[in-house]
C-alpha cells in the first residue's frame, strides 16, 4: 500500500510476501472439507459461466485494477479457515489477497486462477446394487467433465478419460485395479481427451467407435460390439446425433455412459463441427438415437460426459436412473419436426478453441504446454 492508501499492483516482492495457493493444495483442502472460504473476485458474467462451487463472490475486478484501496471494504466474511481469492488467471486475485492481509485476514491467492482451477477434480462412488462391476465418477470440477473408471475381477476401464493419466491410474491401484481398457464416448470438441495418453501408459486398448476420423492407430468399436471387463460386458449401442460416430456404453442395462447425447437434465447439441445443411440431419438423427436410447431398462443410470454446473466436493455421482430422465425432458416426448426445431433454435455459443480441439482429438495429440490454456472455460455441449 503506498503512502497515499491506493493499493498497486504487486511486484515480486509483494507476489512473495503474499502466499500464493495451487489448485492441487485448495483441491485438497475443499475434498477433506477444511473450513477454507473460497472468494471470487471476477466480474458476474465471468462466474455465470463456471465457478468453483461453494465459493462466495464479490464483483471487485474493476475496482481492484484501478487501484481503490477500499474494493473489499464491503466484503463480509464468514468465520473459517484462510480466504482463497480467486479470478481468472491469479493476478487480480493477488490484489485481493494484498488488501485482504492489509485488513488482518489469513489470505491467500489462487496461482493461475480458473485457468489452473480447470484441472481440479474430485471423485465419487456410484452405487450399482448387485452388479458385477464398480463405477467411480472422477469430475473435473470447474471444467464439469465427467469421466469413469470401472472395475471388475481385478480389471478396469475407463471412459472418456479428460484428466491426466495418473489420476485414473492411481485411482485404479487404490482399488486393487488394473486398467487394461480405455474407450471414448466420441470425438471431444470441448476438452483434450488422454484416451489414447492413457492407454499408452497403461499399455491398455484404446478403443474408439467406429469412424474415419481419427487419424491414429485405435479399436474400432461397432454398434453391439461387446468389451468384456472381468466379469462384467461392456455394450457399444451406436447413438450418432451429437457427433455421427457418438456411442453410448451400455453396462448391463445397469449403467449407462452417455457422452454428450444425453444428460440428466438436457441433451447434446448437434451442430459442433457440422457443415451447411448438417445440423439438421443430425438433429434428426439424435431425435431417433434418444427414442432408442430412452427404450432400454429405465432403472439403468445415466451417466453423462458433463455436468450442467461446476461438481461439489460432496461425494455424491451425477446421475439419475433413465425412466426419471425421460419424464423430466419433455423434449423427448415431442415429434421429429418439434425437436429439430427445437434444438437447433436454443444452440448455446460454441466451445473456446473447439475447433482446435478437435483436431488435435482426432490427430490423438496432447500439445506442448500447459493443456488448460486450451480448455479453459465452460462446457457447452448440452442443449437445455
Amino acid at each position: 500500500m503506498s503512502g497515499a492508501g491506493v493499493v498497486k499492483h504487486p511486484d515480486q516482492a509483494q507476489v512473495a510476501q503474499a502466499l500464493c495457493v495451487s489448485a492441487a493444495q485448495l483441491r485438497e483442502w475443499l475434498e477433506r472439507g477444511e473450513g477454507v472460504i473460497v472468494l471470487d473476485v471476477r466480474p458476474a458474467q465471468q462466474r455465470a459461466e463456471w465457478a468453483i462451487p461453494g465459493s462466495l463472490h464479490a464483483d471487485v475486478y474493476d475496482a481492484l485494477w484501478a487501484g481503490a484501496p477500499d474494493a473489499l471494504a464491503h466484503v463480509r466474511l464468514p468465520a473459517g479457515g484462510p480466504v482463497v481469492a480467486v479470478c481468472g488467471e491469479g493476478k487480480t486475485s493477488l490484489l485481493a489477497a494484498l488488501q485482504l492481509r492489509a485488513r488482518g485476514v489469513e489470505a491467500l491467492s489462487l496461482t493461475g486462477g480458473m485457468k489452473a482451477w480447470s484441472l481440479a477434480w474430485n471423485e465419487a462412488e456410484v452405487p450399482l446394487p448387485a452388479a458385477r462391476a464398480q463405477v467411480v465418477q472422477l469430475r473435473r470440477t470447474g471444467k464439469g467433465c465427467l469421466s469413469y473408471l470401472i472395475g471388475s475381477r481385478g480389471q478396469a476401464l475407463v471412459v472418456d478419460p479428460a484428466l491426466e493419466p495418473d489420476v485414473y491410474r492411481q485411482a485404479a491401484e487404490r482399488r486393487g485395479w488394473s486398467i487394461v481398457e480405455v474407450l471414448d464416448t466420441h470425438i471431444h470438441a470441448d476438452h483434450l481427451s488422454r484416451g489414447r495418453a492413457l492407454a499408452n501408459r497403461c499399455g491398455a486398448t484404446y478403443r474408439l467407435p467406429e469412424q474415419g476420423r481419427a487419424s491414429f492407430p485405435f479399436a474400432a468399436l461397432r454398434d453391439g460390439d461387446v468389451v468384456a471387463l472381468g466379469e462384467a460386458r461392456v455394450t457399444a449401442r451406436r447413438m450418432p446425433g451429437h457427433t455421427m460416430e457418438s456411442t453410448v456404453y451400455d453396462l448391463e442395462g445397469r449403467a449407462l455412459f452417455t457422452g454428450d447425447t444425453l444428460f440428466p437434465d438436457s441433451v447434446g447439441r448437434p451442430d459442433l463441427e457440422a457443415k451447411a445443411g448438417e445440423a439438421e440431419a443430425r438433429a434428426r438423427a439424435l431425435h431417433a438415437s434418444l427414442k432408442r436410447l430412452l427404450a432400454l431398462p429405465s432403472e439403468a443410470l445415466v451417466l453423462a460426459g458433463h455436468a450442467s454446473s461446476p461438481v461439489a466436493f460432496d461425494g455424491r455421482p451425477v446421475a439419475a436412473p433413465l425412466g426419471e430422465v425421460g419424464k423430466r425432458l419433455a423434449v423427448t416426448r415431442q415429434s421429429e419436426d418439434e425437436f429439430v426445431r427445437w434444438i437447433l433454435g436454443r444452440i448455446p455459443p460454441t466451445p473456446a478453441n473447439h475447433t482446435l480441439i478437435v483436431r488435435l482429438n482426432e490427430a490423438g495429440v496432447l500439445p506442448e504446454g500447459e493443456l488448460a490454456d486450451f480448455e479453459a472455460g465452460a462446457n457447452r455441449c448440452a442443449v437445455r
